[in-house]
């Protein structure tokens, strides 16, 4: 799931805008802190979204998905059940390493697309959103890369209210990512999101101001 690699462009043409890594631990609060940059204008391309995308239906991601995992991961309609998906997946790592190997490819050709379209937008830098970026070693490829974090009892509550799972189903999706604080080691600015969502946005707004004077550009 790796951006674009930059390269120099033409002569007389803009330099594409710096691309800043946005990740963090599951139920963190990055989907929050995406939807407020681009409210300040900062355009934000969602590896989440993308991997939605790529598993459509009719796509050959599914299908690939299908044969590896049985037909028991689509819906009645012939969506991917990602609820039954991740079941089989967060449950074996072996299944979740076999899994990673059908969209992430995919994903990453989408989300260098996406970025590359995005190279003059006038916003002073751009995003890009995944859940996955240190686990795939990746963060050196950003100038700078945004961890949001939560304790792990946040993080638990969180997403048991998000996605109707017991304790130890939670519990296992967290233990299927990379610790935190590793994830916090190699980040340049991190946003704690322990609080509600108005101190989350304005700790946002802040960061935005800190990237746009990193990159040159008045906030």
């Amino acid at each position: 799931m790796a951006p674009p690699a930059s390269t120099s462009p033409p002569a007389g043409t803009p330099a594409p805008k710096p691309i800043v890594g946005l990740t963090g631990g599951i139920a963190s609060g990055k989907s929050t802190v995406a939807a407020r940059l681009r409210k300040l204008g900062i355009p934000v391309v969602d590896a989440d979204a993308l991997a939605r995308e790529v598993v459509a239906p009719g796509t050959p991601g599914l299908a690939a998905v299908v044969e590896a995992f049985g037909a028991g991961v689509l819906t009645p309609e012939g969506a991917l059940d990602r609820k039954a998906l991740g079941a089989l997946v967060f449950a074996d790592e072996a299944a979740r390493k076999r899994h990673e190997g059908i969209p992430h490819p995919r994903i990453a050709a989408a989300g260098r697309a996406k970025l590359a379209a995005l190279a003059t937008h006038p916003a002073p830098y751009r995003v890009y959103e995944a859940a996955l970026l240190v686990e795939n070693g990746l963060q050196r490829a950003f100038p700078a890369l945004v961890v949001v974090a939560a304790e792990e009892a946040t993080q638990l509550a969180r997403l048991r209210a998000r996605d109707g799972l017991d304790e130890a189903a939670a519990r296992a999706r967290l233990a299927a990512q990379l610790p935190l604080a590793d994830k916090i080691a190699v980040a340049t600015d991190v946003l704690h999101n322990d609080g509600d969502r108005a101190s989350l946005e304005a700790a946002v707004d802040a960061l935005d101001a800190t990237l746009r004077t990193r990159f040159g550009a008045s906030p």
